[in-house]
């Protein structure tokens, strides 16, 4: 089996309306569209990584649990600089944690989708 499991190839991220999400991650987090597919209502973007976010359009009501939900995590250098351009974009931006690893705070797509932002602390 670990022969044809090679890797995560992307992560599904259902949203309401695929017009404004994809504006949204393209302005909001900058990242750039790989494929889109009108016909599917899915657009699949670029993360700067070998993993990449396909946003997918629903027509099923979005409930987002924060305590329950899988949510992509990404990697920054400093999570202070990136909360703050986030929060200058008008991004739903929750308060930094921190711990004895790594600096990291949740933010929110426009349906409420959570996502995380990381800093591996050097020690």
């Amino acid at each position: 089996m670990k022969e044809l499991l090679q890797g995560i190839d992307t992560i599904i991220i259902r949203v309401s309306s695929i017009r404004k999400a994809a504006t949204w991650y393209k302005e909001k987090l900058e990242l750039s569209a790989l494929w889109e597919d009108e016909g599917l209502n899915l657009v699949v973007l670029d993360t700067n990584s070998a993993v990449s976010i396909t946003l997918w359009q629903t027509k099923e009501p979005i409930e987002i649990n924060k305590k329950t939900a899988a949510y992509p995590i990404f990697k920054t250098p400093n999570a202070d600089l990136l909360r703050a351009k986030l929060e200058l974009k008008d991004v739903e931006v929750d308060e930094i944690l921190q711990d004895d690893h790594v600096r990291y705070f949740f933010f929110y797509d426009p349906d409420g989708n959570v996502l995380e932002a990381c800093q591996v602390i050097a020690h």
